[in-house]
């Protein structure tokens, strides 16, 4: 356990120096191209396409959107309990932590570790 306290904040000793030096918010951008209109997009139900048996869609598709721009402290100026169940990425030399809790009301997150994209997903 100690272990993982360990890699937390070393995390957010990271993540507060990358903090510290800025980011330029243009060289994030990445070119989605056409932007689809929803009655655009592929639906397999509308397609006539099987559900699974059993399947039951509680929210219409896309209707949770995902966190494009996500804020980061270190772990020692956070709020959070030691405790605090997290999802942790390191890539290239960058690490970031992102707080299982906030996840499970926006389920997704996209950002840049490392100058990688990538999806973190709960």
């Amino acid at each position: 356990m100690k272990l993982v306290y360990g890699l937390i904040a070393m995390a957010g000793i990271l993540l507060a120096a990358y903090w510290a030096m800025g980011s330029d918010a243009d060289q994030h951008q990445v070119d989605s191209g056409p932007i689809s209109a929803p009655s655009d997009v592929y639906d397999p139900v509308r397609a006539g396409e099987d559900t699974p048996s059993g399947f039951r869609q509680l929210l219409p598709r896309d209707a949770i959107f995902p966190v494009y721009n996500p804020t980061f402290t270190s772990a020692v100026a956070s709020e959070w309990d030691d405790d605090t169940l997290v999802i942790g990425v390191t890539l290239d030399g960058e690490a970031k932590a992102y707080p299982v809790s906030f996840l499970n009301r926006r389920e997704m997150v996209i950002d840049w570790i490392g100058g990688t994209p990538v999806l973190v997903s709960w």
